[in-house]
């Protein structure tokens, strides 16, 4: 247990100070809003399409609900999660497609959750919350001229969750939980604009924008799980979210530099240095339904809502974003968990997701399908840890109008271990 634990401490400081700077690779559609959302999804809700507002197996942790943290057993578990994606970024220019291939892997989450009694588990975890990367160049024409303009647009950041969770059992099968957030982190964008005369001697003007967040989320769960026989029971979950607001101060600086060497060329025009502002975190719902046997076979479907046509910018200006509607249907899947022999207690998991995303291209809401395969090896003695592997596929975007379409591959790894902490010394 020792050996695994300095096994995954040192992967985490290794992912942390290699890949942090990496992001998921180029996605243009994390300019919008707050960048590109992630998932409070382990690598074992990932396998199975995301599925775990309605179900937490007892040997995996699940950052979902936090309800279902009640259906720890009393093993302390400590997880990370690594996660890494390859995307093919296409879209129509002059009626012909223009392709860029992007790669990107990051530390995907830490977490460590523990019995406070045979009712009660808590967790602490720290993950990414959005992340932002992003670099396209446009041409246009003065009016009037021979004359072309180049636009440069970029950006980088991210906002980091670092959690605490509590859920308690009430009588027999009914779950209640809640975690408080921090959410942190800062987005800096650029946008660069250049007459093309003469590359050597252009002068670009460009307008830097850096925004610093902060603030305390909550989120609510609550989970019902009735028996049906003898071998069956039906888990329904659900999660809350309430409107909240993240703190922010915002530098804004318009400058003037050269093309070749990017020095400054004249002073700077800043038209704001460290505002205070407030940008609006929509309310977010999610619903579901799992019917599971005996730790064997678990299927389930969600469905949530998140109303992004409420966010706004730290300067109160609309965000054009449309509300964000997800759905997923998972099953897993272990042959025979209470058997000594090793294939019997691999653990297989599909998925399916369909999603609306809060984009939209000339009026067309964006939507994101994908397909995900999934696998627990476990590991160590009694074989209580695991190994987790997680394999995504999808599209979103179409490649018409003035769309972007990612493909995309993700490999999500992680690594569930569990033992007896935090438990008193009996002397017979």
């Amino acid at each position: 247990m020792k050996n695994l634990i300095l096994l995954a401490a040192g992967l985490s400081l290794l992912t942390t100070s290699t890949l942090r700077a990496q992001g998921l690779g180029n996605s243009p559609y994390s300019a919008l809003g707050l960048g590109e959302i992630l998932p409070a999804t382990n690598v074992a809700n990932i396998g199975m399409g995301g599925v775990g507002v309605s179900y937490a197996s007892p040997f995996y942790l699940n950052s979902q609900n936090p309800a279902l943290l009640a259906r720890r057993t009393r093993f302390t578990i400590f997880e990370i999660g690594l996660l890494g994606q390859q995307k093919t970024i296409s879209q129509l220019v002059q009626n012909e497609p223009l392709t860029q291939r992007d790669f990107g892997a990051n530390l995907s989450y830490l977490a460590l959750a523990f019995p406070l009694s045979s009712r009660w588990n808590t967790a602490i975890s720290l993950r990414p919350y959005s992340y932002v990367d992003y670099k396209t160049r446009t041409y246009g024409k003065i009016p009037g001229t021979i004359y072309e303009t180049q636009f440069d647009y970029s950006g980088k950041g991210a906002l980091n969750r670092a959690s605490i969770s509590n859920g308690v059992r009430l009588g027999k099968n009914i779950y209640l939980g809640a975690d408080a957030s921090f959410i942190f982190g800062n987005i800096s964008s650029s946008s660069d604009a250049q007459v093309l005369i003469n590359s050597s001697s252009d002068l670009v003007t460009s307008r830097v924008n850096r925004v610093n967040y902060s603030d305390i989320v909550w989120n609510l769960g609550a989970a019902w799980r009735p028996t049906l026989g003898k071998n069956y029971a039906l888990n329904i979950g659900a999660t809350f979210a309430p409107k909240s607001n993240l703190s922010g101060t915002e530098t804004d600086v318009y400058q003037q530099l050269t093309a070749s060497g990017g020095s400054v060329v004249s002073g700077s025009d800043t038209l704001r240095s460290n505002s205070d502002g407030r940008v609006p975190l929509p309310q977010h719902i999610q619903f579901g339904i799992t019917l599971e046997k005996n730790n064997q076979l678990a299927i389930g479907v969600e469905a949530g809502m998140q109303s992004w046509s409420q966010f706004r910018t730290i300067t109160d200006q609309p965000g054009n974003l449309r509300d964000a509607f997800h759905s997923s249907v998972g099953v897993e899947f272990t042959p025979k968990p209470t058997s000594t022999r090793y294939r019997d207690l691999i653990t297989y998991r599909a998925g399916f997701q369909y999603n609306q995303l809060p984009y939209q291209v000339q009026g067309v809401q964006l939507k994101d399908v994908n397909g995900s395969l999934g696998f627990s090896i476990p590991v160590g003695a009694y074989f209580v840890n695991h190994i987790n592997l997680a394999f995504v596929a999808g599209q979103r975007g179409v490649l018409t109008g003035a769309q972007i379409r990612e493909r995309y591959f993700k490999v999500a790894v992680g690594f569930s271990l569990n033992d007896w902490w935090f438990r008193k010394t009996v002397i017979d």
